[in-house]
């Protein structure tokens, strides 16, 4: 088998079958790709399909995440492994472990806390000592994030205590594999808290250095609407990269928001994810909750062509305040699939800093994937 720049595993799917479309038709001169997984004919399909759209035919690849050998060979056979098979934490192992011990590049779209932390807990070591990069959340989950803070931060003074603030708006419909992630990683909160514990203890903080998150509700950006703080996995990703890059400055703080124009639609959301929490604890409502919405399902193109998301960014710091913007998209889909193809091409063809281990966009491709996403659409200015 000849060794390719970039293999998809998970074309099959919705979202996967997007990043198909946008990997065949942007990957540069002389490339080459490759689909991934179990099902022989619809790999063909796939690769048919992008073929039809103008795009570079894919070589196919047989993989399955059941099996251990199939994986290691498909990590031997590329540089740059994508992977939008999920839930993570119930299917996504193999793939990293896989890419760890080949010493390759890895991206996903998870947005499981507790799959990034098992993940780092059982191969971050593994990925220092082979040399490969394993990056999750390179997704909506959590791009705009993570390099929308990155950029705010180069726009205020070096070598100062800063403090940052996101906002997040958005108009779309959630993934399918967004929903049913959420409502198993509601299922096992308190293991993920262990295994979040149990990473804080051996994970490494920088010396002389404060890194914190923040947020309390309140008003959103500018002072107005309102500001709910969420508990995802973003703050979370932009905090490592903090602790990774000195240019955050000796003391950093984040905040992490969504923006609502009024307030009953902040008392929705709390009370929606209160149902969505209790009912994920017991198996019975969990599963009737888990068939509201079908994995492989997405919205028609029109529907993503309205959809959109707007994180605004404040940052403050050595008496200068900063507000960026970070603006696209359908951000459930179209501008997912676009952050996790660019991710993958910045890893195989830009000049990146050497880094290996589980690390973030931020941290692993910065600058260069800020101007790629900026090319595609994907805008990043300050105000």
């Amino acid at each position: 088998m000849t060794s390719v720049d970039i293999a998809l595993l998970g074309a099959t799917g919705f979202t996967g079958g997007l990043t198909a479309d946008y990997l065949a038709t942007h990957l540069p001169d002389g490339a080459t790709w490759a689909v991934a997984g179990r099902n022989q004919a619809k790999l063909e399909a796939v690769a048919d399909r992008v073929e039809m759209l103008g795009g570079l035919r894919p070589e196919i690849i047989s993989a399955d995440t059941g099996n251990a050998d199939s994986m290691a060979a498909l990590a031997k056979s590329t540089r740059v492994l994508a992977t939008t098979v999920g839930p993570y934490v119930q299917h996504g192992e193999p793939a990293v472990k896989a890419a760890a011990e080949a010493g390759i590049a890895y991206v996903d779209l998870t947005g499981e806390p507790e799959f990034a932390d098992t993940m780092w807990l059982k191969y971050d070591a593994v990925a220092r000592k082979t040399g490969a990069r394993i990056i999750h959340a390179c997704g909506f989950d959590s791009i705009p994030y993570d390099l929308g803070v990155l950029y705010t931060v180069q726009q205020l003074p070096e070598g100062v205590p800063l403090s940052v603030s996101g906002y997040i708006r958005a108009g779309g419909t959630a993934s399918g594999g967004t929903y049913h992630s959420a409502i198993g990683a509601f299922s096992r909160i308190r293991h993920a808290a262990r295994t979040a514990a149990e990473r804080t203890k051996l994970e490494a903080r920088p010396e002389g250095r404060r890194i914190r998150g923040g947020g309390k509700i309140g008003r959103g950006a500018g002072g107005k609407g309102w500001a709910l703080p969420l508990p995802t996995i973003d703050p979370q990703i932009v905090l490592r990269s903090a602790r990774s890059l000195d240019r955050y400055g000796p003391e950093f703080t984040y905040s992490h928001f969504a923006q609502f124009k009024k307030l009953p639609m902040l008392v929705g959301t709390l009370a929606g994810g209160a149902v969505l929490l209790a009912g994920a604890q017991l198996a019975p409502t969990r599963s009737l909750l888990l068939k509201l919405k079908a994995q492989g399902d997405g919205p028609d193109e029109d529907k993503r062509a309205s959809s959109w998301f707007n994180l605004r960014l404040v940052g403050e710091g050595g008496g200068k305040t900063v507000t960026t913007q970070v603006s696209g998209g359908d951000p459930g889909y179209t501008e997912t699939a676009k952050m996790l193809s660019e991710a993958a091409l910045s890893l195989a063809f830009d000049d990146l800093p050497q880094v290996s281990g589980q690390t973030t966009t931020a941290v692993a491709m910065g600058d260069a994937l800020i101007e790629r996403l900026d090319r595609a659409g994907i805008t990043f200015r300050t105000l």
